[in-house]
């Protein structure tokens, strides 16, 4: 499954802080509608695209929707900062 969504970059703090990109809520009800056959360790594994940098993650369930993390070297690579909009592609699945 691929998505395509804008979405502002904001921080939540566990232990240490992390940049993460909520999907929008419709985007989010369509990673729930395959996340049986995807999910491991109660994460989506995916892979992202952020202007011109790719990455693989996985994307954890926050506050009914799902938190697509950023890298540092993404947000380095592109000069993306917290507040920031961004668009995203991604491929859920390995």
């Amino acid at each position: 499954m691929e998505l395509e969504f804008s979405g502002e970059v904001v921080e939540w703090r566990g232990p240490a802080p992390y940049c993460f990109v909520p999907l929008p809520l419709d985007a989010a009800d369509l990673v729930n509608e395959v996340k049986a056959e995807v999910v491991y360790w109660g994460v989506v594994p995916v892979r992202a695209r952020i202007c011109d940098t790719e990455f693989t993650t996985a994307m954890f369930p926050r506050e009914e929707t799902w938190f697509l993390p950023v890298k540092v070297a993404v947000r380095r690579a592109e000069g993306i900062g917290l507040g920031d909009v961004v668009d995203v592609r991604l491929q859920v699945g390995r």
